[in-house]
């Protein structure tokens, strides 16, 4: 017997989260057990009766993200803007442009080699494929000694340490690669192809992959004394002047001078 599965939730409690997500600063967990917590969130949300119970899973606001996609984005913006009526209708914009930051640390060579390392014996245990060594016990012993590169003859002993844990994730990228069935070598080539690039990249490279689940960040230096460096996206805003409504908001995923968002921005608003 089929079925048509499970309902979508409504449109405005969707809706709802991904606002008190934005506005709050929280993670798609956070703003669901946020809700479940606090009346006012459920009112907004168009609920008539105060509930105890999480108003979905936070996977599904990922779904509907998704679902949704670029234009139902702009959609929600466009009406932001509508409800605002005419505090949103000046003529004196205001733009800026700034970091959008992501959720990554601090990326180092290192770091990604070890997470290259991981998720290769991820992908063997969960294809069933026996790796003629695990390298648990190296890595430890490898970290234990990058630990200490500031102690006396520590450096040295540091960078070896670095070497042998990036031959050890190449090594495991290439045995996936001979023993990988040819399903399961199209299924993971978008994996095994990021993991070479990252391991072939160096340090002056442009375009460099700083983090395995954001390989489109980029590095910007934006000259702030407290942050040299910000990893994440650009992102381009326009405020009116008189009641700091947002009319204008794009997301720039390469490298560009703040001046150049700004033709875009304007197209976006005069649209």
């Amino acid at each position: 017997m089929q079925t048509q599965g499970k309902p979508a939730k409504p449109i405005r409690l969707m809706v709802s989260l991904l606002i008190l997500k934005q506005v709050r600063n929280l993670s798609d967990q956070s703003v669901v057990e946020q809700w479940a917590e606090n009346a006012y969130y459920q009112y907004f949300g168009g609920e008539k009766l105060f509930s105890v119970k999480p108003p979905c899973v936070a996977t599904e606001l990922v779904e509907f993200r998704k679902r949704i996609g670029e234009a139902g984005a702009e959609l929600i913006f466009k009406e932001s803007i509508r409800i605002n009526g005419k505090d949103a209708d000046d003529d004196n914009l205001s733009g800026d442009t700034t970091v959008q930051e992501k959720n990554i640390t601090y990326p180092t060579d290192d770091k990604l080699y070890k997470k290259i390392i991981v998720k290769c014996q991820a992908i063997a245990l969960k294809e069933s494929l026996e790796l003629r060594q695990s390298y648990k016990f190296t890595i430890k012993k490898l970290s234990t000694v990058q630990r200490f590169k500031k102690n006396k003859d520590g450096a040295g002993k540091a960078r070896k340490a670095g070497k042998k844990i990036k031959t050890i994730a190449g090594r495991l990228v290439r045995e996936l690669e001979r023993k990988l069935t040819a399903d399961s070598l199209n299924r993971y080539a978008t994996h095994l192809s990021l993991f070479k690039t990252v391991l072939a990249q160096k340090r002056s490279d442009s375009g460099k992959v700083y983090s395995l689940h954001e390989p489109d960040v980029k590095c910007y230096t934006k000259g702030k004394e407290h942050k040299r460096f910000e990893f994440g996206s650009k992102a381009s805003f326009l405020v009116t002047q008189s009641s700091g409504v947002i009319v204008g908001a794009l997301n720039f995923t390469e490298s560009l001078h703040d001046s150049k968002t700004l033709p875009a921005v304007l197209e976006q608003y005069e649209g």
